[in-house]
């Protein structure tokens, strides 16, 4: 079993950053690709970026590439995603996720076989 949490999020204006943090447990984390999605009040959760299990290869939604980075640290097994020029459309509860294959990027919710509590993100305009 593999546990997730979230840190990070908080209320920012826009223009501002944040970064949020994974931490994950129960399996060595280089074997797991790792996801963050999101869900806004009234909306489906969706994908924001994913990154495989070594950490070469990254996916980004449209919506947010060139704004939001994905990483993770093996070492610390841990998982980042850093926010810039965040906008209020951005407001929602993040979630970090765990794929079981260790080289995947997917972005589909169901690729999903662990998931964190959330965290909430607010950018005010």
């Amino acid at each position: 079993q593999v546990q997730l949490v979230e840190s990070g999020g908080g209320l920012v204006q826009a223009g501002g950053s944040l970064r949020l943090s994974c931490a994950a447990s129960g399996r060595t984390f280089s074997t797991l690709s790792m996801g963050w999605f999101r869900q806004a009040p009234g909306k489906e959760r969706e994908f924001v970026a994913a990154i495989n299990g070594r950490g070469g290869s990254t996916s980004y939604a449209n919506s947010v590439k060139g704004r939001f980075t994905i990483s993770r640290d093996n070492a610390k097994s841990t998982q980042y995603l850093q926010m810039n020029s965040l906008i209020p459309e951005d407001t929602a509860v993040y979630y970090c996720a765990a794929d079981q294959r260790d080289n995947s990027y997917a972005s589909r919710r169901y690729d999903y076989t662990y998931w964190g509590q959330g965290t909430q993100v607010t950018v005010s305009s």
